[in-house]
């Protein structure tokens, strides 16, 4: 493909960075991210207004039982908490008078459209950020006890109530023997209650607490990634030496007779560090990588191959698909391809707007075309047939 070209983004959900939300208050989402993204909550009373619950609590309870989902059962007891992990057959649940128990479905927008559809209206942070939409019910007095995220979240409230205690905790001390991360000394500052459609921001390490007020209560969590430096790295490093092709040998003509044998020579650790320079400096290899780990499926997550034939037409992503990009590069469920010029503004549009329209498809260079085919045959992208 030929050299690429920047291109601004054509999403409906991250052009218009600058127009008043009422998800977000009535800030824009410039406002939003300059004055509280990473710096203080947000208290937002009727951020989506009339909001329609995404799945019924039966269905719920149904994911819960799939090996594919994964989702956790918490139990607060007189004598403290219970955790268990899925799948958690229905019979496996307490009973809905019972309270004090809380079910924790997670990534439901891997399995559920309009979940993904949900988590597309905070697309104006970026791909690579964005994590998946945890789905909390409750009978009264269900939670999680007071403790605090390393990432940035929203509290969306579906179905009955929750109240909110947050605060700036300095002291991070975890009760000992629990199955759980709580707080031994919560210490809150402000005190909320949640009704359906109401939203809560909060940045990381803010200490929160929320309880079930009535039961029946349902709250999405719409959680992002925030990866650690140290694991990120190991990652990096391993894709881009699997890609490095260097066979230089270690070779020490001057090393003279020892009577230390198990000494680690320094000049084999100079080699070693020479190495790791070398690797580093190959920026390629690194942009590819870094797109390659941001976009890799998770870990749960497989695609069917595609039973109907390919016909170039409109297309859209799966919902479980990964798109990104960069100045040279299109990365898709953990694999990197160059591009350029034409085909790389069709990807970027494909990418932001995670869909084509039926000329964008029908117009697209052979190499293109030839990528679009692979991805459907792998069940990455799907035909949007005719309304």
């Amino acid at each position: 493909m030929p050299p690429v070209r920047k291109s601004s983004p054509s999403s409906p959900y991250a052009a218009a960075p600058d127009l008043p939300r009422a998800l977000l208050g009535g800030l824009s989402p410039a406002q939003f991210m300059r004055r509280h993204w990473q710096k203080k909550p947000l208290l937002i009373r009727a951020a989506m207004p009339g909001l329609v619950p995404l799945l019924s609590r039966q269905a719920l309870f149904d994911l819960a039982a799939d090996e594919a989902v994964e989702s956790r059962l918490i139990v607060r007891q007189p004598r403290g908490w219970a955790l268990r992990h899925g799948p958690l057959a229905r019979s496996s649940l307490p009973p809905l008078r019972r309270g004090g128990w809380t079910l924790l479905v997670q990534g439901v927008d891997q399995h559920l459209d309009a979940a993904h559809e949900l988590l597309r209206q905070f697309r104006f942070i970026p791909d690579a950020r964005l994590d998946d939409l945890m789905i909390s019910w409750a009978s009264d007095g269900g939670g999680v006890g007071p403790h605090f995220d390393s990432y940035d979240v929203f509290l969306l409230q579906a179905t009955g109530q929750r109240r909110w205690r947050i605060g700036r905790q300095k002291d991070l001390s975890l009760q000992p023997d629990v199955p759980l991360k709580i707080l031994s000394h919560f210490e809150p500052e402000e005190e909320y209650v949640l009704d359906p459609g109401d939203m809560l921001y909060l940045p990381p390490r803010w200490a929160h607490d929320g309880d079930a007020v009535g039961g029946d209560c349902s709250t999405y969590s719409i959680g992002f990634r925030a990866p650690q430096r140290g694991g990120l790295a190991g990652e990096l490093l391993q894709r881009m030496a699997d890609e490095f092709e260097d066979t230089t040998l270690y070779r020490d003509p001057r090393q003279p007779a020892t009577a230390t044998p198990a000494a680690m020579p320094v000049a084999l650790e100079a080699f070693a560090a020479g190495a790791l320079q070398r690797l580093l400096g190959e920026r390629g290899l690194l942009a590819c990588a870094l797109g390659e780990v941001m976009t890799e499926p998770k870990p749960r997550i497989w695609f069917d191959e595609a039973s109907a034939a390919w016909v170039p037409g409109a297309l859209r992503l799966d919902r479980r698909t990964r798109m990104m990009y960069d100045d040279h590069h299109v990365f898709i469920n953990g694999e990197s391809f160059r591009a350029g010029g034409a085909d790389a503004r069709l990807m970027r549009t494909l990418a932001d707007q995670r869909c084509l329209g039926d000329r964008q498809v029908v117009r697209a260079s052979a190499d293109a075309l030839a990528l679009l085919r692979d991805w459907f045959e792998a069940g990455w992208l799907h035909r949007v047939e005719p309304a």
